[in-house]
């Protein structure tokens, strides 16, 4: 990570690094000023052996609640499931005081606040990768990352200076990334995906079954 700047695991509420993004967050502040509308922060366990990692806030999701995946549908599939394998504890309720707590995992994304249309550019994504990174140096247990489409998939190889042509993403998938690291992929948990049947709940749920066999066998 010679070429990444050293950077805190979470961005400053006020990040002023990307002007794209900071232009849409002052728009997104002036419609809606009672929004979160901020580089949203990693959310769970400082001690987590799994890091989950999304694309980027949703617009009516983090963007607005403040905390990853709450607020949209891909929430509700990711934290139902989160529950059913022992990740989390309580009710979801898609809002950040409703007392949900994960155990011995985080969330975190790739590129912490809302992009136009979520779709980051590839600079967007180099640029939040100084906190990512910091992100992954800041958990010192970390042993497997699960990444919720291919640009998480790719933040997570540049972050740790791995060939992509060597670790293609795949549902399902998962590879040694050195370090002592697992990465297993996963097709993002989104309402297009899921409503076009290309990640069902059961095909998800599968992934989870293969990490939490993984870390069982730690």
């Amino acid at each position: 990570m010679s070429d990444i700047e050293v950077a805190a695991p979470e961005a400053p509420r006020d990040c002023q690094l990307c002007p794209r993004l900071v232009a849409y967050r002052r728009e997104n502040q002036a419609a809606h000023p009672d929004w979160y509308n901020g580089p949203v922060p990693s959310f769970g366990d400082e001690k987590a052996r799994l890091l989950i990692v999304g694309l980027a806030p949703g617009v009516q999701g983090a963007n607005r609640t403040g905390r990853p995946f709450t607020g949209d549908y891909a929430g509700d599939l990711l934290y139902s499931t989160l529950i059913e394998f022992g990740f989390a504890r309580g009710e979801f309720k898609a809002r950040p005081d409703d007392g949900l707590t994960l155990h011995d995992a985080m969330i975190s994304n790739a590129v912490r606040c809302v992009p136009p249309q979520n779709k980051p550019t590839p600079l967007e994504a180099k640029t939040c990768l100084r906190f990512f990174s910091a992100r992954l140096a800041a958990l010192p247990k970390l042993t497997a990352i699960l990444a919720l489409g291919r640009i998480a998939h790719d933040s997570v190889l540049t972050a740790h200076e791995a060939k992509r042509s060597k670790f293609p993403f795949g549902h399902q998938a998962s590879h040694e990334i050195g370090n002592g690291l697992r990465l297993f992929d996963s097709y993002h948990c989104s309402r297009y995906n899921t409503n076009t049947r290309r990640l069902t709940p059961e095909m998800f749920h599968d992934v989870f079954r293969d990490i939490r066999a993984y870390l069982d066998r730690r």
